[in-house]
């Protein structure tokens, strides 16, 4: 057998053997997010915690403590955690946290991933609806729901935002808006969409940061607001910290940097890529002409890297890219070693993670990069 024949083409990837694929996937990423569920309720403790303790002092009318470190210790220990975490979302979080924190834990965790799970998913498959089974399996996602983190929140966003800007733009650039939640994640969308002329959403953008964050003012007082001020230290002592295991766990360049050398050094570096990226979302409008998933899906594949900070659970967007080159596929056909290296990429977010500690590094963001590649060349052959 020739085997780089083999992989080259990989015309033993067909629809029928993907669906196959796809299904047990599924199945076995159920059976580890049930395993994840009974480690959460465990003395472990999950990330979850952070989002349910600080909507647990805010139902209770003191959303300042969302963020004091001695009232979020006490509360979130008292569900059998020997972990805390630290809160350091920005206040308009709150809204989104005080109605989980209202709920017991263990029912809270479960409501969590599975309505985060269901909008990222509706947002991906209204995008790709023949494809909705390789959204349903996407390891991406379980990584986020296994954490009970806010990946999937968070890529049900900026896919919404990505797929609706030609049919909806205040709709999406309200979604854009909506991340002033985490807002790392969208730091080339309001770029991307001035250099496409789209007004209408980024405005929309501006008004729903600025809107939520005044509500948020206004909800929760200005005690609150202060108090979040002081989370920024916890933040930056992260950052500041050198431990490698902390950067394993992160999936950008400046992580995988700090690791071999200073702070401001890879940052340093971190800076000029994102400069870079920029230029390619900037120049993507030029590549494609008025197709925003196109030039949606590069400017997804950049933010995986343009952030100094992210982690493998914020990566459920990168499910809009990725099916995106798999739809431009299977109508124009598939280039030279391109199944195999979609597949590699769709199991990317989780597989990287999980090597991430016993290798002694985290591919995730040469994955990044390969998808940035595979997107940019695409448009230039789709145009």
């Amino acid at each position: 057998m020739d085997i780089a024949a083999f992989f080259k083409r990989a015309d033993w990837l067909d629809r029928e053997r993907v669906r196959v694929y796809a299904a047990i996937l599924a199945l076995v990423s159920l059976a580890l997010l049930v395993g994840s569920y009974f480690a959460a309720m465990g003395p472990e403790g999950t990330d979850f915690l952070a989002f349910w303790g600080a909507g647990h002092v805010t139902s209770a009318g003191d959303p300042a403590l969302a963020y004091d470190l001695a009232t979020q210790e006490r509360v979130q220990t008292a569900t059998g955690s020997e972990g805390w975490f630290a809160f350091v979302n920005p206040p308009p979080f709150l809204f989104i946290a005080a109605p989980f924190g209202a709920l017991p834990f263990p029912l809270a965790w479960g409501l969590w991933v599975a309505v985060t799970f269901a909008l990222w998913a509706f947002a991906a498959i209204r995008a790709f609806p023949r494809l909705w089974l390789l959204v349903l399996a996407y390891p991406g996602a379980l990584i986020a729901a296994g954490h009970g983190q806010t990946g999937l929140l968070t890529g049900a966003l900026l896919v919404g935002a990505v797929a609706l800007l030609d049919k909806r733009p205040l709709v999406s650039g309200a979604l854009i808006g909506v991340l002033v939640i985490k807002p790392h994640l969208a730091l080339l969308l309001p770029f991307w969409l001035a250099a496409g002329g789209r007004w209408k959403a980024f405005i929309a953008a501006g008004a729903s940061a600025i809107g939520l964050l005044l509500a948020s003012w206004a909800a929760f007082g200005t005690q609150t607001m202060l108090a979040y001020t002081t989370s920024w230290q916890a933040s930056a002592a992260l950052m500041a910290g050198d431990d490698p295991d902390f950067y394993l766990r992160m999936a950008t360049p400046y992580s995988q940097l700090r690791l071999i050398m200073p702070a401001q050094a890879a940052l340093g570096v971190s800076v000029a890529i994102a400069l870079g990226l920029l230029a390619l979302v900037l120049a993507s409008w030029r590549r494609f002409g008025t197709d925003p998933l196109a030039s949606g899906s590069l400017v997804l594949a950049a933010s995986a890297l343009a952030s100094p900070y992210l982690f493998s659970y914020d990566l459920p967007f990168l499910i809009l890219p990725t099916l995106w080159l798999v739809r431009e596929g299977l109508q124009r056909g598939f280039r030279d070693w391109e199944k195999v290296a979609l597949l590699a990429l769709y199991l990317a977010p989780y597989a990287t993670r999980a090597a991430a500690l016993p290798v002694g590094i985290n591919l995730m963001p040469a994955a990044s990069l390969l998808l940035l590649a595979l997107v940019w060349t695409r448009i230039r052959e789709s145009t």
